[in-house]
């Protein structure tokens, strides 16, 4: 890997945790790239980290000989196509650390249970245990959605700016699924109200005409995700639903801290 001896003396100082301060400089702009849309100018990556410009540079350079940045021909920096693979292997690993809770859900619930994720301005299923019932849900691993029609699709936009909710239901259109589909963005921020007085989220109808959903968010997630509970709308009723969130709550703690002692192992 190209380094320059700047660059090379970054990678010496010790960083405020005890790691090396360029790497955890690096992840940070490529999270904040992330933030941004996935392209950003230097001098953005600047104001909003505060690094000084030949810092940003020296570790976009790099960046960009390992793959994970590329510089568009405007001078603009976007993030590569490396990252895909590291994400498509991350998102496997999560949904397999996520598959015991989700086993617990369907073991107390009797429901099917799902963990989703916000992938740009979609919803994409990375794991699922489903019900023993001969009458559950199915959803694929892999599916994406959009996030307007669907519980976890609420749970994950509950607290994003109303500006930035607009902007993405702008990009995706809100189709409807079922006639009882949200389709307006002043409709689809006001659930996202409910969803956070009421602490967790309801598809009732609104993917698929006789399936309820219940999802909550997973608190602290490295990575914007829910889990969820599915199943038919006469077994997922109000009296069950009472039941179910306080559960489905659980679950999303403990998920969340088995989640940060994997992030904590050496």
């Amino acid at each position: 890997m190209p380094t320059s001896s700047a660059s090379a003396t970054d990678a010496a100082k010790p960083a405020a945790s005890g790691g090396v301060q360029s790497l955890e400089r690096a992840f940070d702009l490529l999270e904040r790239m992330a933030d941004a849309g996935g392209e950003v100018g230097l001098s953005e990556l600047s104001a909003s980290s505060g690094l000084p410009l030949p810092t940003i540079h020296r570790l976009m350079r790099t960046l960009v000989a390992c793959g994970y940045v590329r510089q568009q021909p405007n001078r603009r920096y976007a993030l590569g196509p490396r990252l895909i693979r590291l994400g498509e292997s991350a998102s496997r690993l999560l949904g397999t650390w996520a598959r015991p809770y989700l086993a617990r859900l369907v073991e107390e619930t009797g429901e099917t249970a799902n963990m989703a994720l916000l992938d740009g301005d979609e919803i994409v299923y990375v794991a699922q245990v489903p019900s023993k019932h001969s009458m559950r849900m199915f959803t694929e691993v892999g599916r994406r959605v959009l996030p307007h029609s669907t519980g976890v699709g609420k749970a994950l936009l509950a607290h994003t700016p109303a500006d930035e909710v607009r902007a993405l239901l702008a990009r995706t259109g809100m189709p409807a699924a079922t006639e009882k589909t949200i389709t307006t963005p002043e409709g689809f921020l006001e659930a996202l109200e409910q969803v956070r007085r009421a602490g967790y989220a309801v598809d009732d109808n609104e993917q698929e005409i006789g399936v309820r959903c219940l999802a909550v968010s997973v608190p602290d997630s490295p990575t914007a995700a829910a889990v969820s509970i599915s199943g038919p709308a006469g077994r997922v009723t109000e009296a069950a639903t009472e039941k179910m969130v306080p559960l489905l709550q659980e679950v999303a703690r403990d998920l969340s801290a088995a989640l940060a002692n994997t992030n904590g192992q050496a």
